[in-house]
């Protein structure tokens, strides 16, 4: 029992917050690696939320925890993100390599097309440095406000158990964990949520919370092409609305959802179904009459068929709720941060023929990167294609087609493929490296501590199992060489740095569904982790110094292949402006109703609009006109359409779909666009507004 303390030490603490949204159009999402999923627009601006935790006694005792609404951490994120802040100056200096954690909400529904190797920027049809920068740019920002706003301020962190917003997708993987493992713990997910709140000295108030919970971010479906923050990106907003009218929150409070042991969970909490029959899918292998692509998770909003626009929400809200309610009585069940250490590490391991002991002191190794047979098979959030299949561990070749595709691109060694056992190769992307590396082998190993809270980053998505073991050796480790001076807290941040796809046990690894067939770097990588973990734990004990950095990843930021078209120019057609209104509103609407609004467009990738808006809705107040409405808000949804490729002409449809709380009155709907000239090349801004309309 983690003992309470109602005073804790005082750390130097910051938080920033700042947009991250790339081209909402035209280009493909990263998450569901699927050619047909490209942007038509947004319903939700995703951010880079950053928080800063530091020694009051030495400025470089200091490290940033950043939350980005991406689908990973990624190498080349990293390495802009750390150029950035150094180019900032000597006041940055002390953000490095060592501190700086990089870590992703696992959102399936934002633009891609930004990770440092080849194989994830297949379906995006390469690099773009526009939503690249994007990204960069807005974490350097998030992390330069978060600097701006340190002063002296307390940590406290509680749990909360979430029950209703996950399951296990791989179920019958997790059953091959030992039994008497399995039955220490009373869900086949990590449902807990745990908390840790900033609160300053100055005046008490608290100027955000960092919390930890395990989901899935595929509530927005594979067919969904709306830029959102999927259900996590819910959780922030709802809970960053709130504190506005709270009095216990500072201005400018940022609420962050990490993604934890996500590997295995899914927020398609109403199971796993056969679109054609309606009855539940195989069990072991996830499909349906032989086949993945009828079988589908269900969330609990399934039957409104909007993409999973109301399901994200629910669950969002649900995470939301239990996270409201646990901070309304934190003080109540919260033990303080104590111990004014702050401490840090990180380092570069290359995984190919890593050998390492396991706890009982076999030698073990792990392999060069590679995906199973059963990583095409996808999973019931997004299935794959063809007649791959999860839990097919089998040497025959499953589809003879992709079999001598892969083996053009590369055939494995005989050493990788005994290394790999039971996993069948696909693709041996740890040793393709034509025309730059497909994956990487060389990972971030990094841990934080805060007094007795420790973090775990993890470059890979771990499974719930995962999660559990590493969570549990750090925290014995740290206990047992006296790193801590209470019991510790470990909690685990992922996926992070760079992306090293899933972590595995051995025991679902070896049934290769597929979370193991996406286990890059053999069934003994989570092991591996947890060894790199608590061989180094000594370096957060107080006074330690930094490990050597190891050898560090490429960075192919500048070397990236790029396929992507970019906006050759705008034209209105015949008789029409930028920005003219071709469909106004009705005259008056009920609450509940959508108002829908078109506007003569242009490309949105013209001028991503950061910090800024694309959409307004405006509201009549003692006669002025007051933006009540704009792309934060999730209920109102931006969609561009292409008209015509040769003349360039488009139309922007702008959609509120007014809430339940909207209030009565007088409103209108502004869009705001950037055209680019047919000869001059030269980008210029309008701005549309539609008629007025009333809502009772």
């Amino acid at each position: 029992m983690i003992a309470r303390a109602t005073t804790g030490d005082q750390y130097l603490l910051g938080v920033g917050k700042a947009d991250i949204t790339g081209p909402v159009v035209e280009l493909n999402f990263m998450g569901y690696a699927s050619l047909a999923q490209v942007g038509t627009g947004l319903r939700q601006r995703v951010y880079s939320r950053a928080f800063i935790i530091g020694s009051l006694t030495n400025p470089e005792d200091r490290f940033v925890y950043l939350v980005i609404d991406t689908a990973m951490g990624d190498t080349a994120i990293r390495y802009g993100t750390l150029e950035g802040l150094a180019a900032l100056g000597a006041e940055y200096s002390m953000y490095n390599q060592s501190n700086v954690a990089v870590t992703g909400t696992h959102q399936h529904s934002g633009p891609g097309a930004w990770l440092n190797y080849l194989l994830p920027q297949v379906t995006s049809l390469g690099f773009s440095k526009q939503s690249y920068q994007a990204i960069v740019d807005g974490s350097v920002l998030s992390i330069q406000r978060a600097h701006e706003s340190l002063e002296p301020g307390t940590l406290s962190f509680a749990d909360t158990n979430v029950t209703d917003a996950n399951i296990n997708r791989s179920l019958y993987a997790y059953l091959q964990n030992p039994a008497e493992e399995r039955a220490q713990y009373d869900t086949s997910t990590d449902t807990t949520l745990t908390m840790l709140r900033f609160q300053r000295a100055s005046d008490g108030l608290n100027t955000g919370i960092l919390c930890w919970h395990s989901v899935h971010g595929t509530s927005m479906l594979e067919n969904n092409t709306h830029v959102t923050g999927d259900n996590k990106g819910v959780s922030s907003y709802l809970f960053e609305e709130a504190m506005k009218s709270d009095a216990s929150a500072a201005p400018g409070f940022v609420a962050a959802f990490s993604q934890s042991s996500v590997g295995d969970t899914s927020p398609n909490v109403l199971g796993t179904w056969c679109d054609s029959t309606g009855d539940p899918c195989d069990f072991e292998h996830s499909t349906c009459g032989g086949t993945t692509e009828d079988c589908h998770g269900h969330g609990p909003e399934y039957q409104k068929l909007d993409l999973g626009v109301s399901s994200c929400y629910e669950i969002g809200t649900r995470v939301y709720d239990a996270a409201k309610a646990l901070y309304d009585d934190f003080d109540s069940q919260a033990t303080a941060v104590v111990d004014p250490s702050v401490r840090f590490y990180h380092f570069f391991n290359d995984m190919q023929y890593y050998s390492f002991p396991l706890p009982n002191g076999t030698v073990v190794q792990t392999c060069p990167a590679a995906m199973g047979v059963s990583f095409a098979g996808g999973t019931t959030d997004g299935p794959g294609a063809f007649d791959f299949v999860q839990g097919d561990n089998s040497s025959m070749a499953q589809n003879p087609f992709w079999e001598a595709v892969s083996d053009l691109l590369t055939t494995p060694t005989p050493e990788q493929v005994a290394c790999q056992y039971p996993k069948p190769i696909l693709l041996d992307v740890g040793q393709m490296h034509v025309p730059y590396d497909w994956s990487p082998n060389i990972v971030d190993v990094q841990s934080f501590r805060v007094g007795q809270l420790i973090m775990i980053i993890s470059p890979s998505e771990a499974t719930t199992m995962t999660g559990r073991r590493w969570k549990a050796a750090v925290a014995a480790a740290a206990t047992n060489q006296s790193i801590v001076t209470s019991t510790p807290k470990v909690v685990l941040g992922g996926p992070a740095n760079t992306y090293a796809h899933y972590a595995a046990t051995p025991e679902e690894y070896s049934v290769q569904r597929y979370e193991g067939a996406s286990t890059l770097y053999g069934q003994w990588e989570s092991y591996a982790y947890i060894h790199l973990s608590t061989s180094n734990i000594g370096y957060l004990a107080a006074g330690a110094g930094q490990p050597a950095q190891g050898t560090y990843p490429p960075n192919n930021v500048n070397v990236s292949l790029s396929f992507i078209a970019p906006v050759v120019y705008d034209n209105p057609h015949l008789f029409t402006s930028f920005g003219q209104v071709l469909d106004q509103p009705k005259s008056s609407y009920s609450i509940g109703d959508v108002v829908n609004v078109t506007f003569v467009g242009a490309n949105p990738r013209n001028n991503l609009r950061l910090e800024g808006t694309f959409t307004e809705v405006q509201q009549e107040v003692d006669g002025n006109w007051t933006t009540v409405r704009d792309d934060h808000d999730w209920h109102l949804e931006y969609t561009w359409y292409r008209d015509d490729v040769l003349l360039g002409s488009s139309h922007v449809v702008i959609s509120w779909e007014t809430e339940s709380y909207t209030t009565a009155g007088t409103y209108r709907i502004v869009y705001n666009g950037d055209a680019k000239a047919p000869v001059t090349g030269t980008i210029s801004s309008f701005t549309g507004t539609s008629e007025s309309f009333t809502i009772s």
